[in-house]
């Protein structure tokens, strides 16, 4: 993990979750990562992916929610 840097933008502390199939209605295991302001750039419905990186993952943004991610520059 790389931590602060030029060009990366806080959006604040994440509570991450394995939620396991058959369990509070999961119908398969997944992971949640739950945190308000990312529903700022990834609307509730939309679909983005997702890869693997040394320390942790990374989401991979569509153009729409690029721009959106974008806005919220300081």
């Amino acid at each position: 993990m790389s931590g602060k840097a030029e060009g990366k933008i806080h959006l604040g502390k994440a509570d991450v979750y394995v939620h396991v199939k058959g369990k509070s209605g999961a119908t398969v295991t997944h992971v949640d990562v739950e945190l308000d302001e990312l529903n700022d750039i990834i609307k509730p419905g939309e679909n983005s992916y997702v890869g693997g990186k040394k320390g942790g993952i990374f989401l991979g943004l569509k153009k729409e929610m690029i721009s959106r991610a974008e806005k919220k520059k300081k």
